[in-house]
């Protein structure tokens, strides 16, 4: 079978690997549950990938994500519940259905104007799913239907306190001023020292929860995406941490033999370097 650009081709191909008798065994293993967690992970080195600047590997990492809409696509056809082009239909409808300033008769508006726009027909979506679900007798999703919900309890834990800190400020339960978040991460801080003096480390944890929440609401409030920071400051130890092993190799050493000191010095003279 040959490759192509067209998304036809595709479909195709993951329709043979799941084709009993002929397809891949593995392939034809896998459930939504056991794919799901490469679902995740593509997402994550796609973001990798923008974080690093790298178009050509951000190619292949979307395709990589492409891959994981199909292959759920394929299962839920199999079972007769929808396919890909359903999938499309979906997306472009929704698309349409939020974007009434663009494709319908809605005048022109600034960000914030179509942010408070996007969450007002959400909000009606949510409403008329419900009421959908009532009518053909199904159960809601688990979890209280309140100006929280609707933040899914497996995302990653700084995605999801983001998520649910948004919500709350949509309805007036937040900080007016950045200073004051910065005087909580403060008091934060101080509670976990706090705790440590008391001689109370199993109180540590939820302490340290704590002074994160906050962070991410500091960050929230600068117009910072905590995740793509975390990324960064990440990307940006590797390359002094490499720096400092390169300089002590230089010399014969590896970071076990050296000291801290000389490491800090490394440190400091990577972080100059920059």
């Amino acid at each position: 079978m040959k490759p192509s650009p067209d998304i036809a081709r595709l479909i195709e191909i993951m329709t043979a690997l799941r084709t009993p008798g002929s397809g891949c065994p593995w392939d034809l293993e896998q459930t939504f549950a056991t794919i799901a967690p490469y679902t995740i992970e593509e997402a994550y080195e796609v973001a990798d990938a923008i974080a690093r600047h790298d178009l050509d590997d951000l190619k292949d990492e979307l395709g990589d994500l492409l891959l994981q809409v199909v292959f759920h696509a394929r299962m839920a056809q199999e079972q007769g519940a929808f396919a890909f082009p359903d999938v499309v239909q979906a997306i472009t409808e929704k698309l349409i259905r939020r974007h009434p300033h663009v494709f319908g008769d809605e005048p022109r508006r600034d960000t914030g104007a179509v942010n408070a726009l996007w969450d007002r027909i959400k909000a009606q979506e949510k409403d008329a799913a419900k009421a959908a679900r009532a009518a053909d007798g199904r159960v809601s999703p688990a979890g209280r239907d309140g100006a929280l919900s609707g933040v899914p309890a497996g995302l990653p834990a700084l995605a999801r306190t983001l998520k649910l800190q948004q919500k709350a400020g949509r309805v007036g339960f937040d900080w007016n001023d950045p200073k004051a978040v910065l005087a909580k991460i403060v008091e934060e801080a101080g509670e976990i020292g706090a705790e440590l003096d008391a001689g109370r480390p199993d109180k540590v944890a939820g302490e340290i929860g704590d002074l994160l929440f906050a962070v991410v609401n500091l960050a929230r409030h600068l117009g910072v995406d905590p995740d793509t920071a975390l990324r960064m400051t990440n990307l940006k130890f590797e390359r002094r941490f490499g720096a400092i092993e390169d300089a002590l190799a230089a010399s014969g050493k590896t970071p076990a033999e050296a000291t801290l000191a000389e490491m800090d010095a490394l440190w400091n003279a990577a972080k100059a370097a920059e």
